[in-house]
């Protein structure tokens, strides 16, 4: 049998350039690694276990990776999926304990699991080839790691195009200090799906390259993404998506067949929100109600009330909310995509009809709140202090041809960015795109020039963006777009300790 990822890396070297070409093709020998080629191509072996510390808590569980068949409003679709449901089962622990997580592969392809948004060490990251060897289909990997902080998580493959299936949950850490003055909490993942609508991941990425067509060479930093798919270049976003989705949803339903979330007139709950799509922005609104975002990516922020607000792919916010009495439509809207609906599920506290599946919340005709533009709460902010070091980085590429990097290069051909421990570092983060790109940091927070601490911010066309990190957290660290389609076309780069 052919292998999918084989013909997909052909496909990958023969559209990134010539020098991503020579780099992929130096080190492409015997790796079954899906996408770019990593910069680091040392084997790991089995990762050596750990002990938790002395009256530490322990939390474990296992994960079974799987094909399986998930219904979708009565269209029965073929996927890869933790369990036989997605988003996959939630991992709940408190800040401070010791997570170990056992993955067993029966998936007929590697894979791995980031843990997204965790200060983690760094042996626990889920990076084929720069943190861990892939996992064999048929083999089983322990994960253990402590988490640090409080905040809303989730978990997906570092895999070439997995996350565009059903491979991601989400991952909770509690703050056991919190006083958790609301009545309710309800998850809330979004996603954009088209796995088994009659193609998958892998062959939309290899259409996005074929139709961006031949390169000679060199990345351009002005190109025009999203062209020709549907997304319409408008602010504050310009072009944000190259892929035209069949469904959007919540909590893995659709519109037509919404999950009704329950509770009584003028309860309080708190909003989870997630962002587990691969090429969708939403705007996010509740018909009737007004937010109040209280933590941006884990951290809390001065308490904001807003009537809608964007959420990029691998971003998280939080928000409580006092219930009205009735049904109401909880939209997430993709964002400059001109098919495929919307996503929504129905909030009911008391009688009346449901929404119907293209109902809209009149908040989203107002202010949409724009995630960056947060304060932050001061528990939250990094302590005051110059940069001891500060690097550029580039955001650059195009849609034809389909070519993405970092620093003028993809990813395998750019040069890391190196730190010293116990260095604060400044990146000046320049996005020479017309298309917007969600920047994920692992295993560390960065602050914006306001204080806000993220680990994946938005991009805005040609915006310009200083980010600080402590670099406390020693290791070989990924930076990426989390548009995975753009990260597997080449848009990371490492960051590594010297």
């Amino acid at each position: 049998m052919t292998s999918p990822r084989l013909s997909r890396r052909n496909l990958l070297i023969g559209s990134l350039g010539v020098a991503a070409t020579a780099a992929l093709a130096a080190c492409s020998g015997g790796s079954s690694q899906t996408g770019p080629t990593p910069a680091v191509t040392r084997p790991f072996g089995a990762p050596a276990p750990i002990q938790p510390s002395a009256g530490q808590q322990v939390v474990e569980n296992s994960l079974v990776a799987r094909q399986t068949t998930v219904d979708l409003a009565g269209q029965q679709v073929s996927t890869w999926a933790y369990g036989d449901a997605f988003p996959g089962p939630l991992l709940r622990a408190n800040a401070g304990d010791f997570l170990r997580i056992t993955l067993d592969n029966q998936l007929p392809a590697d894979t791995s699991i980031h843990w997204h948004g965790i200060r983690l060490r760094n042996a626990a990251d889920g990076v084929p080839g720069v943190t861990q060897d892939p996992i064999r289909a048929g083999e089983k990997y322990v994960y253990e790691f402590t988490a640090p902080d409080p905040g809303t998580y989730f978990f997906h493959p570092h895999t070439g195009v997995q996350l565009d299936r059903g491979l991601y949950a989400p991952l909770i850490i509690d703050d056991p200090h919190e006083p958790g003055n609301y009545d309710a909490e309800w998850v809330i993942v979004l996603d954009d799906w088209i796995d088994g609508t009659g193609t998958t991941p892998d062959d939309v990425l290899a259409k996005l390259i074929a139709d961006g067509g031949p390169t000679a060479g060199g990345m351009s930093g002005m190109g025009h993404g999203g062209m020709n798919h549907g997304a319409m270049g408008t602010a504050p976003w310009g072009d944000a998506g190259d892929v035209t989705y069949p469904h959007f949803l919540i909590n893995g339903r659709p519109p037509k067949d919404p999950q009704v979330l329950t509770a009584t007139p003028y309860q309080k709950v708190r909003l989870r929100f997630i962002n587990a799509a691969s090429d969708t922005i939403f705007s996010v609104a509740l018909g009737g109600h007004r937010m109040t975002i209280t933590h941006a990516d884990g951290h809390a922020v001065n308490p904001t009330e807003v009537g809608a607000f964007y959420i990029g792919m691998g971003e998280r916010y939080d928000a409580i909310v006092t219930l009205g009495d009735g049904a109401f439509p909880l939209v997430a809207r993709p964002f400059g995509k001109t098919s495929g609906g919307q996503a929504m599920a129905v909030v009911r506290t008391g009688s009346g009809s449901a929404p119907d599946a293209d109902a809209t919340a009149t908040e989203l005709a107002g202010n949409v709140l724009i995630g960056s533009q947060l304060s932050p709460a001061e528990s939250a902010k990094l302590p005051s202090r110059a940069p001891d070091v500060t690097v550029g980085l580039s955001l650059d590429g195009s849609m034809q041809p389909y070519q993405w990097g970092m620093n003028g290069a993809a990813y395998g051909a750019n040069k890391p960015l190196t730190v010293k421990q116990g260095q604060r570092m400044r990146i000046n983060v320049q996005n020479a795109t017309m298309m917007t790109h969600p920047v994920h940091l692992h295993g560390h927070t960065f602050a914006l020039p306001s204080g806000l601490r993220k680990d994946t911010v938005l991009m805005a066309p040609m915006q310009s963006l200083a980010i600080d990190l402590e670099a406390d957290n020693p290791g070989d660290w990924m930076i990426h777009c989390h548009n995975i389609y753009h990260a597997e076309a080449g848009m990371m780069i490492a960051l590594k300790y010297a």
